[in-house]
């Protein structure tokens, strides 16, 4: 059985909770949701005697979505593996439920699950780490139950984490580390624990430059008297979304931490953290659609203009159509990209597997995040002036999904990173073309679905092509070259779903939508010359020559 359509026979075994939590979402936890964005969090520096105590106050709403998120098992269910390789689809269609709802609380729950994938394969001897803390990051119990962080972002800032990274570990003679250093951006700081990343301080007392003197560091947030572990809270980030969370520069002044990886292997190390956090980026850009357009297909439904209804305005149904279309693509490309991740953690994958879940979690989480901003915008609009109030919390959708495309590397950074993919190996290159061919090989004996499919293998066969033609002006063509790899897919996979025995006309429509778009952005880019040089230094002058 292919692996979409088992999702259906799978599906099946936990549909029950799920569709039981999607009505808890909507009759309790979205309005716990608007309360955290009501009931923003705050930080107290001193007290009224002037000692310094540093305390976040966070509101009733915000520990509600904690509760809840561990007993209804966000991070635990894919490490429990009750459905082996379907437990972490299972965990994607339900975060995709919460996130939007979440009242951010989604954003420390990827944190903590990458988090929980890098303690749950650290080859260490520490029980403490690899039992304790891990069952506390996958505990069920409210009170037992454990939130990460991720401290990766310094003064300096940017995606360049090996130039960037100023905090520098000295060993202590208990062979623990100090840590020095300020880390300028660390979101849900209420977190319990971080792993994050610093400089070693070498027995002849210097550090070494670059990537190799980087190692990963676990960090307890306070000691054992509920103190900060020698943590200073600067500020809370007064952020443009995300206001619901708490996000702060922190200085490290000694601060305890224990070495997790050896000293040259701190980046990779930490990649490991940085795979989960993009997927789950993914799945909030999907879930933020999902909850637009589902609002602004209910609002035509009651909304009256000129006498009608907004839904008998067959403009505003083809808007409204072409958002649910685009919102499809995204949560088919995120539903596979986490079986994708399933198949690997049960090791049930294939080299093909691995090659794809290599090259599309960047692919992923670079073009949903831009397609969330843009339907997240249009459905706003279909709301007219109250979509731009406050009160109705669609303004506030707007302001959070605008970090998606940002968070864990903007849309440039993570199209270089498919580059690097790509070139790491020529086995990711021949998995994706052939996994595309197979995805479309039902669709192809289809007659309605014929043509379509052709049009996709073209588009990848022309992709590749001008890719081994064109070597030279990847580089700067690379934004082009991954949303071409995004569409492609994402039109491979609603074409197999479309001849699935499930499918419906409208499953159809949207395969038919997907196939007949401008599927290969890179291939149109070299035929009018984008990222020939001339090209490029007259784009250069454009923006940054002399203006008269």
């Amino acid at each position: 059985m292919s692996s979409f359509h088992a999702y259906s026979k799978i599906l099946s075994e936990f549909e029950e909770d799920l569709i039981k939590f999607g009505d808890k979402v909507e009759q309790e936890i979205y309005a716990i949701h608007l309360q955290c964005d009501r009931q923003q969090p705050t930080l107290i520096s001193y007290d009224a005697w002037g000692k310094r105590i540093d305390v976040i106050e966070t509101s009733s709403a915000w520990k509600k979505m904690h509760a809840i998120s561990a007993t209804e098992g966000f991070i635990s269910i894919p490490y429990e593996r009750k459905y082996k390789e379907y437990s972490r689809l299972y965990q994607v269609v339900k975060l995709i439920l919460f996130s939007s709802a979440s009242g951010l609380y989604s954003c420390p729950l990827a944190m903590t699950d990458g988090a929980a994938k890098i303690t749950e394969e650290l080859k260490l001897d520490e029980d403490w780490l690899k039992k304790g803390v891990f069952g506390k990051l996958t505990s069920r119990d409210p009170l037992e139950f454990w939130t990460s962080g991720q401290w990766m972002t310094e003064r300096r800032g940017g995606s360049d984490v090996a130039a960037s990274t100023e905090t520098i570990a000295k060993k202590d003679k208990d062979g623990f580390y100090r840590l020095y250093g300020n880390k300028w951006f660390t979101s849900a700081t209420d977190a319990n624990m971080a792993f994050t990343l610093a400089r070693v301080v070498q027995e002849n007392g210097q550090t070494i430059s670059g990537k190799n003197g980087l190692a990963m560091f676990y960090v307890a947030v306070r000691d054992e008297d509920g103190q900060l572990n020698n943590i200073e809270i600067v500020n809370l980030k007064n952020k443009l979304g995300t206001r619901q969370m708490p996000t702060a520069e922190l200085q490290l002044n000694g601060t305890k931490a224990f070495k997790v990886s050896p000293t040259e292997k701190g980046i990779s190390y930490i990649a490991t953290m940085l795979t989960i956090t993009r997927i789950h980026n993914s799945i909030s850009a999907v879930s933020y659609m999902r909850r637009i357009v589902n609002m602004a297909c209910q609002f035509a439904t009651e909304r009256q203009a000129f006498k009608h209804l907004l839904k008998d305005f067959p403009l505003h149904v083809k808007t409204l159509a072409k958002l649910e279309m685009e919102t499809r693509g995204a949560t088919i490309l995120v539903l596979h990209l986490g079986h994708l991740l399933g198949l690997q953690e049960n090791k049930k994958s294939s080299p093909l597997q691995d090659n794809l879940l290599r090259l599309l979690t960047p692919v992923t989480k670079l073009y949903t995040g831009k397609q969330a901003v843009a339907v997240v915008s249009e459905g706003l609009e279909c709301f007219g002036g109250q979509g731009y109030i406050e009160d109705t919390g669609i303004p506030t959708m707007l302001r959070d999904s605008q970090v998606l495309p940002i968070w864990e590397g903007t849309t440039n950074i993570l199209s270089l990173d498919v580059l690097r993919a790509l070139h790491s190996s020529k086995e990711i290159l021949e998995s994706f073309s052939n996994n595309v061919r197979m995805l479309v090989s039902s669709a192809s004996q289809n007659e309605l679905l014929n043509t379509a499919s052709c049009n996709v293998v073209k588009a990848m066969d022309e992709t590749i092509q001008m890719m081994i033609s064109n070597k030279d002006v990847l580089a700067s063509a690379a934004r082009d070259l991954a949303f071409s790899f995004a569409r492609i897919y994402i039109s491979a996979l609603l074409l197999r779903h479309a001849t699935s025995p499930e499918s419906t006309p409208s499953d159809v429509k949207t395969a038919l939508y997907w196939s007949e778009m401008e599927l290969t952005p890179f291939c149109n880019g070299i035929k009018k010359g984008a990222y020939h040089s001339d090209n490029l230094t007259a784009e250069f002058d454009l923006v940054f020559g002399k203006h008269t």
